[in-house]
């Protein structure tokens, strides 16, 4: 540990607070979202409730109906057979916002089908995008590329995203997310960039695999990793590739995967992975 604490001393010279975010943004808002498991509309309520912004839901002409695996195989099919579902007409008028937070959950690696269909109707031109998700591991960044792609002459910006397993953290994180990015005014806490990776201790490769541990869809080692200070401890970027699983014989035939996985370690806690960015 003796490492660990001088890491955190050099680390928390870095880590600056700021006094005031950016001018907050005097923009028509509209919070946008689907919600399959209401995880999404937390999410979305409390953008809302930030910003004083209008929302609306995206409601499914015939929903998802069952469970977990009724809803993963249906959606399945309609990727197969390139099907989007059908949505209810959106009530909003969408010319008149010029900031549009778009929310979904990540399925496949990417936002959710509903939100697919939505993009074949709606013309985003000239909007500024926000988009905000929930996942298991990950899905903002590809999810963003995709956007880009379905609406190229729209303004994707940076976005938020939160494991469903962090929904408690989310409030004070969208807060400061809206702060940083220019949308309300406030005290928030900007980060220092992290630094040069290096290889991983064997310290700190037990906390990758406490944090990733108890996590069925990652298999993986770190191989390098970078630190930083965050309010009440510590953040890390570890480099990680996929390692054999029992009965994945096709795992030896490719080459290794990597991946970005970001731990965190607040103060008297266990790890805790944050997103996965493959």
């Amino acid at each position: 540990m003796k490492i660990l604490k001088w890491i955190m001393g050099i680390a928390a010279v870095t880590m600056l607070v700021a006094l005031g975010s950016p001018k907050a943004e005097a923009k028509k808002a509209l919070v946008l979202y689907y919600s399959q498991t209401s995880n999404t509309k937390a999410v979305a309520q409390e953008i809302a409730k930030r910003l004083k912004a209008d929302i609306e839901e995206i409601v499914l002409v015939t929903p998802y109906d069952g469970d977990y695996k009724a809803t993963i195989e249906r959606s399945r099919k309609e990727r197969e057979q390139g099907i989007t579902p059908a949505i209810q007409p959106i009530k909003a008028k969408i010319k008149k916002y010029d900031v549009i937070f778009l929310g979904y959950p990540i399925w496949y690696g990417t936002y959710a089908p509903p939100i697919a269909t939505l993009l074949d109707k709606v013309d985003l031109s000239g909007k500024k995008i926000v988009p905000f998700c929930t996942f298991g591991s990950g899905g903002l960044e590809s999810s963003a590329a995709y956007l880009a792609q379905a609406q190229p002459k729209a303004k994707i910006l940076d976005g938020y995203g939160v494991r469903a397993a962090r929904m408690d953290a989310m409030p004070k994180e969208v807060d400061q997310f809206l702060k940083a990015s220019g949308f309300l005014k406030g005290k928030y806490v900007k980060l220092a960039d992290f630094p040069a990776q290096h290889v991983v201790s064997d310290e700190e490769s037990a906390i990758f695999d406490a944090a990733v541990g108890d996590y069925p869809m990652i298999s993986a080692k770190a191989m390098t990793v970078a630190s930083r200070t965050i309010p009440d401890g510590m953040e890390y970027l570890f480099t990680a590739v996929d390692k054999p699983r029992k009965n994945d014989s096709n795992l030896q035939m490719r080459p290794p995967v990597e991946m970005k996985v970001y731990v965190s370690v607040l103060d008297g806690k266990a790890p805790v992975f944050t997103k996965v960015v493959r």
